[in-house]
């Protein structure tokens, strides 16, 4: 450490022992009033004591237009990145006027400003979304990057390793920020990774990589500076691995019974505010003295702001089921175009839905795997690329949690990422991006900022699919509140639902059926906007309703013509969307059906969708009124036999058979209770 430095950085580091210590005045009360008895603050706070010279640093050389997402220990991060400390402690304190009215508590601030996207509780999970934002930067032309800390353990996680090959593949303005304390919780990292630096990690994939001392702000500072400059100059993403001591535990009721008493003591060595300290009184920029009066004023105030959260409300409890969802969007005229008539298959009407998206708004963007150069696996995005160019239509590495992570991040960004996923089954290895991150954002922000993505996927049996290739997820994700859910069944809702998609602000999970992609049917372009919701009764009948979704609407309409060779009349209902579902079509197609209703699906019966939609109808109509049977696939695997399939998915014969048998139940009932 040098022994005297510059005027201007004198006053830098004199600037720099304030705002560590209040950081850690921040984080010391976040303890207190974690653990007292009468706790303010509920559940696990992750504390970053020992790591604030690194955002004190790092913001210092960052443009005010940069971006910061942070671990779930970056209350530092997000105080200088300008979020207000009383909203913030507030937050914490689960308290109305948090930045995230109580929302988010500790581990998760989310987008209290522009500049702090904000925190992100699953390890590893910021990587993708900040590649997604540095994408927005660099299509908008702007010199702004995107700074994502985590701490040494995430580097086992898969999805940050997905975000350093994203970002290297575009040399995206990412500055990926390792926060190495030493601990992986509580593991010693040494113990997992065979790496003195962590940082010679980032020459295996192509980028810059450097391990500077976490406690001294000033090499943080002009090492961010060095990296940013590098970074918005083209020469792609950075990596920096801070070294700094954890003073406390890994979250606030740690007693640390692991940890030797040696390595405390050697962390206490190197308190960046110790530290700093005798930097300042040894080279005369400072004294003792001055340093203690600083420290009385800012005990005293933030003893005084301590009082003022503990005093404010706690949050309206009728609040707690707000802003799951934007409301409903109404269907939009497209001013000057006249609606077409048009014969495409279920796959032509899908690219032509992608390219009025693309032609229409420049902030859709279309990618993912092999969905570029060659058009998609199924031709689904053919030619877009050469006609919108490379940039807003491109092929991405084989990493969907850096293909979902990146759409969170650019929606976020005011862009508007339409991403294939080529399986529904390949989703699995990515859920996290979708469950934890973008479904989270409108409800976590209280509607003050929204997601506004499309995942394209195709999922289901057929001749030849594996286990691994036939799977039918709907139910996953229609049980996840702020997500809208789509399966099309049809050339024309191929194209309507996908319009609607790209043009709602939520996010959104449309579904096809890989059986339908050569299915043609008469697609009306240039129609109004649809909204993202409403189901389509393809079929009138007042016996029995079938309800299905998806790919099993062709055997349902097949179904109800045996049944009217039989002189039974039976409607047909579509639901397309199963969240939000049309409640109000389903109770009136089955009352109209006098209550007798059979639920469709390919998905496995067990925890299936046709349970929630029966549930639905006996607590809106009432037991006495339904009557109801179910045909889904048995609980099993999907063989890829084309014979062992057709015993499995359901069929127009076993629609019939249930449709009949339900009929024949009823008939023998009424006369039982005429008898």
């Amino acid at each position: 450490m040098p022994v005297s430095f510059s005027a201007l950085d004198a006053e830098f580091l004199a600037q720099a022992y304030e705002r560590i210590y209040r950081i850690r005045q921040f984080e010391q009360a976040a303890l207190d009033l974690s653990t007292s008895q009468d706790a303010q603050i509920a559940g696990s706070v992750h504390l970053c004591a020992g790591q604030e010279a690194v955002p004190v640093g790092a913001l210092a050389a960052l443009s005010p237009d940069d971006r910061v997402i942070a671990t779930y220990r970056g209350h530092g991060w997000a105080l200088e990145a300008g979020v207000p400390a009383e909203a913030m402690f507030a937050e914490l304190c689960h308290r109305a006027a948090g930045v995230n009215g109580g929302r988010s508590g500790s581990a998760l601030v989310t987008a209290p400003n522009a500049r702090f996207i904000g925190e992100n509780s699953i390890v590893g999970a910021g990587g993708p979304i900040a590649c997604g934002v540095a994408m927005a930067a660099r299509l908008d032309g702007v010199d702004r990057v995107c700074v994502v800390t985590f701490g040494d353990g995430a580097t086992s996680q898969g999805a940050l390793h997905e975000a350093f090959v994203f970002a290297v593949t575009y040399k995206l303005p990412v500055i990926f920020v390792c926060e190495n304390n030493g601990w992986s919780e509580m593991t010693p990292t040494e113990s997992i990774t065979r790496l003195e630096r962590l940082a010679k990690r980032a020459s295996g994939y192509g980028m810059q990589g450097v391990t500077i001392d976490g406690t001294d702000p000033l090499a943080v500072r002009d090492t961010f500076a060095v990296a940013r400059e590098r970074v918005v100059a083209g020469h792609g993403p950075a990596l920096i691995e801070c070294r700094v001591p954890r003073l406390w535990g890994h979250y606030n009721r740690d007693i640390e019974h692991y940890r030797p008493k040696t390595d405390r003591k050697a962390a206490q060595e190197r308190d960046p505010l110790l530290v700093l300290e005798k930097r300042l009184c040894d080279t005369a920029a400072s004294s003792a003295v001055e340093l203690g009066l600083l420290r009385d004023r800012l005990d005293r105030e933030w003893a005084a702001l301590v009082e003022r959260v503990k005093a404010m409300p706690l949050p309206d409890p009728s609040s707690a089921v707000d802003h799951v969802s934007g409301a409903l969007r109404p269907s939009t005229d497209i001013a000057g175009s006249a609606v077409e008539e048009k014969e495409l298959t279920y796959v032509q009407a899908v690219n032509e839905g992608l390219r009025e998206a693309l032609a229409t708004n420049p902030d859709v963007l279309v990618y993912g795997e092999d969905v570029g150069h060659a058009g998609g696996i199924f031709g689904a995005s053919r030619y877009l690329q050469r006609e919108f160019g490379t940039e807003r239509v491109f092929d991405t590495p084989i990493a969907e949690a850096a293909i979902l992570g990146s759409a969170v991040g650019a929606a976020l960004e005011g862009k508007r990422p339409v991403v294939e996923i080529m399986w529904a089954d390949f989703l699995l290895v990515a859920l996290d991006q979708i469950v934890n991150q973008a479904a989270n954002i409108r409800y976590l922000t209280r509607g003050g900022r929204h997601v506004p993505m499309v995942v394209r996927v195709q999922q289901g049996a057929t001749p030849g699919s594996t286990a691994q290739h036939s799977q039918c997820l709907e139910v996953l994700l229609a049980h996840i509140p702020g997500l809208r859910v789509g399966l099309p069944s049809t050339a024309d809702d191929a194209y309507q639902m996908l319009r609607a998609a790209v043009a709602e602000d939520d996010p959104v999970i449309l579904i096809e059926s890989r059986a339908l992609y050569q299915k043609p049917g008469a697609v009306h372009l240039r129609q109004a906007v649809q909204p993202t919701a409403g189901a389509a009764l393809r079929r009138e009948g007042d016996q029995v309703a079938l309800i299905g979704w998806g790919a099993v609407m062709p055997v349902l309409e097949a179904a109800a013509g045996q049944l009217a060779v039989e002189g039974i009349s039976a409607s047909v209902l579509d639901l397309r969307w199963l969240s939000p579902i049309d409640w109000e079509a389903l109770c009136r197609t089955v009352r109209t059906s006098e209550g007798r209703v059979v639920v469709v699906h390919e998905a496995n019966l067990t925890g299936g969708f046709g349970a929630e939609i029966i549930a639905g109808l006996l607590e809106r109509l009432g037991p006495s009124v339904v009557q109801f049977k179910r045909v889904a696939t048995p609980d099993v695997r999907m063989p890829a036999s084309p014979v062992l399939q057709a015993a499995l998915l359901p069929d127009a014969q076993k629609v019939f058979a249930a449709a009949f048998d339900l009929l024949r139940s009823n008939s023998r009932l009424m006369e039982e209770e005429a008898a």
